[in-house]
């Protein structure tokens, strides 16, 4: 399916992205945060290590309520983690490295300290009242409707200063922005100019499809089968079908506008447009691409990070993403982030390391989160150390984010050379990060951050890996998986063993292949087609004479 020319393919196609946490990524000035000249200082590591693209979580001034998702102001670097002039730096710098920088835009909501939402609440009658949903209630003082946030309980907070409620998708102090005021759209679209304008390649959106409601503010039907994301507790927010709060058709006219924009400040090298996309089938997620192919350049995919890890259920994401996918659209596939536990907590270490070489050899732009080429793991948080708003506010639901947003483990000082000795870190390290961390495994054979490079190395010069089309085989064990990428002159073998047992693929075409990698990093050379033996969890990739 699609073979692309590697010369013909921007940069967001072929590149790597690499999800970086600002605030536990490295600490510079030894206040227990990580911050931007932090980032800066490790840009030489993300070169050899082979990423083409970092991007930044939220580093504006905020309340830190919801880990930076709740901004005060979209124009500015929190005095924790920077300056203005510190971000200008680390741009240049990761240019001069060859690294495009890809920001965090965060359009549905702002902070409830934001001087724009400070407007609004401070009268029925100010000019930024309409800049956000105000509604009044209904009789026996009930919401204006029965919408649910996205962190539990009702999306309307009453407002006893001015009398009406807001509307808020997430925390109450988290706000939502009316996009259906003009200004608002052009003080947004004016944010999105003023970091083109420091030098950004382009921009994450967050919860794309949730910025334009429906006009009527009608109630939400219930959900027939509420079911909630694996790993979760069922929520009330759960129980409703989300067709009025979220993926109003309208929000396309935005996402057409927003690409031209970005469009305009392109000369030579686009800027490009990510969109974080939570919706109810893959059909609906593929229209965000634009019925032109001219809205959200890579609509975030987060097919495998749900997946059972079966190699049934890992085809079927990828075949009906290929099966979904508009003529001429872009793939894209994510394994972690963020808001998600890391990887090897969610499948264990062997899998993980399956998981790496699948994500770095499908088609299509991947995106890896900071730690998982280290094969970090989730963090047991002590309570009086927990951070996230959500769990703070859910009463021990469960639900905590900080345990997959660790500082990261550069080596085995103490700290794990995050900050420095006696300083306390914003959030624990792992236990074990004396031996899992940059400094150790670069120095071992067949560490998870060899593997990581040695990937990222061999799909730079692999232009089967960049560009090459995908074919899934059929005639391979239950629990194996097997595909081809295949390109001008070159045609490349995956296959992939999820069992913990061995197990053999057999190709129908005689003769040789070569190994070019496995997941063991012990193993090259030639290998018969017809009889390919793979051990347990382990994948490879193979030339095909």
């Amino acid at each position: 399916m699609s073979q692309e020319n590697e010369q013909t393919l921007e940069w967001w196609q072929k590149a790597v992205v690499y999800q970086i946490y600002p605030r536990s990524f490295k600490d510079s000035n030894n206040d227990g945060i990580g911050d931007l000249p932090g980032i800066t200082g490790k840009l030489d590591y993300l070169a050899w290590l082979g990423v083409d693209a970092i991007w930044l979580s939220p580093f504006y001034p905020s309340p830190m309520n919801d880990g930076g998702y709740d901004i005060a102001d979209y124009q500015n670097v929190h005095p924790n983690i920077g300056t203005l002039q510190d971000f200008e730096r680390m741009v240049d710098r990761a240019h001069q490295l060859g690294l495009k920088v890809i920001v965090d835009f965060v359009p549905n909501h702002t902070s409830d300290q934001h001087a724009w939402f400070k407007e609004s609440r401070s009268s029925r009658d100010n000019p930024k009242r309409d800049w956000y949903f105000w509604q009044d209630g209904k009789p026996g003082s009930q919401p204006p409707n029965n919408w649910i946030s996205s962190f539990g309980g009702s999306a309307w907070e009453w407002d006893e200063q001015s009398g009406q409620y807001y509307l808020h998708s997430f925390l109450t102090s988290q706000p939502d922005l009316n996009w259906r005021n003009p200004d608002v759209k052009n003080a947004m679209f004016d944010v999105l100019r003023f970091w083109m304008d420091r030098g950004v390649d382009g921009f994450r959106i967050d919860v794309a499809h949730q910025i334009m409601k429906d006009p009527l503010l009608r109630d939400n039907p219930p959900n027939p089968n509420p079911m909630a994301p694996p790993g979760m507790p069922l929520r009330d927010f759960n129980m409703q079908l989300h067709v009025n709060d979220q993926e109003h058709p309208d929000v396309h006219v935005i996402y057409r506008e927003l690409r031209a924009l970005l469009n305009s400040y392109s000369h030579g090298q686009p800027r490009a447009a990510i969109g974080e996309i939570h919706v109810s089938s893959p059909a609906e997620w593929a229209t965000y691409y634009g019925a032109n192919l001219d809205e959200i350049h890579l609509p975030f995919n987060f097919g495998l990070l749900r997946a059972e890890w079966r190699s049934s259920s890992v085809r079927t994401v990828v075949d009906t993403l290929e099966k979904t996918l508009p003529p001429g659209a872009w793939p894209n596939y994510v394994m972690g982030n963020h808001d998600e536990p890391r990887i090897v907590s969610r499948i264990g270490e062997p899998s993980a390391r399956l998981a790496m070489l699948l994500l770095l050899t499908l088609r299509g732009t991947p995106t890896l989160y900071y730690g998982d080429e280290l094969a970090m793991h989730d963090v047991t948080i002590p309570p009086e150390r927990i951070q996230d708003g959500w769990e703070k506010q859910s009463g021990g639901l469960g639900v905590s984010r900080d345990p997959q947003r660790t500082p990261m483990q550069w080596d085995s000082s103490p700290n794990g050379g995050f900050t420095a000795e006696g300083v306390q870190p914003w959030l624990p390290l792992a236990d074990d990060y004396d031996q899992l961390n940059v400094k150790a495994e670069t120095d071992q054979s067949a560490s998870m951050l060899t593997l990581t490079h040695r990937l990222l190395q061999l799909r730079r010069v692999t232009p089967a890996l960049v560009g090459g089309s995908y074919e899934a085989l059929n005639n391979v064990p239950p629990d194996c998986y097997a595909f081809l990428r295949r390109s001008a002159g070159q045609t490349l073998l995956v296959a992939l063993n999820f069992s913990g047992k061995e197990e053999t693929v057999k190709l129908d075409q005689p003769g040789q292949g070569n190994v070019l990698l496995s997941t063991r990093l012990d193993r090259e050379g030639p290998v018969d087609l017809s009889a390919i033996t793979l051990r347990a969890h382990e994948a490879c990739i193979i030339v095909l004479s």
